[in-house]
């Protein structure tokens, strides 16, 4: 935990915080709280340091640039990456079952997590350390966060609108894998016709890189 410690560049005064926030509720017990409540509060620290740095990062912008940048930056699938950049899968607590379905590396718990270790340092040292430590592990992101962050999904409906089509749909064309680590394959369908496929290991990043395939089909016919 000290390791851990040093790798969020903070250092608990009330360590007890810190196992709240990296117990799952797999581990939950009568004597033992999980990270629930604490990841709550997190994502509503996290949502208003990004949402100041965002408009101190570019004062020009229009609530309507700005809003899917923040989307962007605070969504589960960024705070796993940022989990995984300090490595937060090494100390999570997890019930046995959860650790045997390889609990460490998976994107939600991992994302809850990091919300649930903002708010833990919220709650040790205030506003300010959660606004420091937030700011430096996200801030290559919001400095290199896209004009236009809409997510593909999102982009490519407002395409297929733009063109008088039907919204696109998506459908599982495979699942391999064991089944705590599956692989699907989606592709996404146009009423054009136009069809791409993409793999990842859950649905929604699947979906996400099929939209964005597609995307760049277009932008390239």
């Amino acid at each position: 935990m000290k390791a851990f410690e040093t790798r969020l560049g903070y250092e608990f005064t009330r360590p007890d915080l810190l196992v709240r926030a990296v117990t799952h509720g797999s581990m939950a017990s009568p004597n033992r709280d999980d990270n629930q409540r604490l990841e709550f509060l997190g994502d509503r620290v996290l949502g208003l340091v990004i949402a100041e740095a965002l408009l101190d990062h570019d004062r020009g912008a229009a609530e309507g640039q700005l809003a899917p940048r923040f989307n962007a930056l605070v969504r589960k699938e960024t705070c796993a990456e940022v989990a995984r950049a300090v490595d937060l899968g090494t100390v999570l607590k997890l019930g046995r079952s959860e650790m045997l379905s390889g609990g460490r590396r998976k994107q939600a718990l991992l994302g809850d997590a990091m919300e649930a270790v903002i708010a833990a340092v919220y709650r040790d040292g205030g506003f300010a350390a959660a606004q420091d430590m937030i700011l430096r592990l996200w801030g290559a992101r919001i400095a290199s966060v896209k004009a236009d962050a809409r997510d593909a999904k999102t982009a490519l409906q407002e395409w297929a609108q733009a063109k008088g089509l039907t919204p696109p749909g998506y459908v599982e064309v495979d699942r391999s894998g064991p089944d705590h680590a599956p692989v699907f394959t989606i592709e996404v369908r146009l009423a054009n016709g136009h069809a791409e496929r993409a793999t990842a290991g859950s649905k929604r990043q699947a979906e996400q890189a099929a939209a964005k395939t597609m995307l760049t089909r277009l932008e390239n016919s």
